[in-house]
């Protein structure tokens, strides 16, 4: 029985993924088109957790006027339905020409970390198209592997690793990561934390004001790179223009283990906030970070 079911979901598994990859094959052009249509139905008919967005965007921006606020969340839903259909794209563009969206810039710094022994831990926000990371693998020539949290569907999940792994790509699940990290047999390499989610356990340790909004942040990955005596930078994306990104490295602290507690997280924020307010719009604002 359990042999069926494995079969059974390999096959959907494999249906999908053909399904996916033989309409990435379209012209970005229709993909966009797609989006376009995407947009009309989540933003005008359906209002997909539109006030969550609206409310998210207003708190963050007291400053701004209802013109402003609602300027930032309709470009909000045409960017990130757009980031889909670029994701699509993207498990059948060649690597030439994604080689030519992508552009990354200090990755030098990645190379002097690695090379002093040293792990990085790369830090990031739900800002632009962070699926562009996916391509990293492909520009340095170190190990990067991403750490994240299975998905409850198995299936989504297995498709999902597929994915992202198109170019060199290591997933790690989370949980397993402590242990990987700090084992005498894994070399130097580049570590994927996208640290702007809400922790269900709240550390006061690491409460601090995200958009002028008191946040509570998760705390591993800033132990973590204490614990295994990383180096640790933030990736800021911004879109250079449609479909096109630029991933800059920022230094965050090149010794963890001599922070004190909370001092990488709050230069994280910081970042994070700075490539935020550089593009409004860019965020992941549906996801409900501030539950009052």
């Amino acid at each position: 029985m359990d042999y069926l079911k494995q079969t059974l979901r390999h096959f959907v598994f494999k249906s999908i993924y053909v399904a996916i990859y033989l309409i990435s094959l379209l012209p970005m052009t229709f993909l966009y088109g797609m989006a376009s249509f995407t947009f009309f139905i989540a933003y005008y008919l359906v209002g997909y957790r539109k006030e969550v967005v609206i409310q998210n965007v207003a708190r963050s921006f007291p400053e701004k006027q209802y013109g402003e606020i609602h300027a930032i969340v309709k470009k909000f839903y045409e960017c990130f339905v757009a980031y889909f259909a670029e994701m699509i794209k993207g498990v059948s563009i060649p690597t030439k020409t994604l080689d030519k969206k992508v552009i990354f810039e200090n990755l030098e710094l990645v190379d002097l970390y690695i090379k002093s022994g040293r792990n990085v831990i790369a830090s990031v926000g739900h800002c632009g198209n962070w699926e562009v990371l996916n391509f990293l693998p492909h520009k340095v020539q170190y190990d990067v592997h991403a750490v994240y949290k299975p998905l409850s569907s198995k299936l989504a999940n297995s498709l999902m690793v597929k994915l992202r792994s198109r170019f060199g790509m290591k997933l790690i699940r989370d949980k397993a990561v402590t242990r990987y990290i700090l084992s005498m047999n894994s070399s130097p390499a580049v570590y994927l934390f996208i640290a702007d989610q809400r922790p269900k356990i709240k550390d006061e340790k690491y409460r601090f004001t995200l958009l002028n909004q008191e946040t509570y942040f998760f705390s591993g990955m800033e132990k973590l790179a204490c614990t295994s005596e990383s180096a640790v930078i933030y990736l800021h994306i911004t879109q250079l223009t449609k479909g096109n990104y630029k991933v800059s490295c920022i230094p965050i602290n090149a010794k963890a283990e001599s922070t004190k507690v909370g001092e990488i997280t709050q230069k994280y924020i910081e970042l994070l906030t700075e490539n935020i307010k550089e593009e409004p719009y860019g965020w992941l604002w549906t996801h409900k970070r501030w539950k009052r």
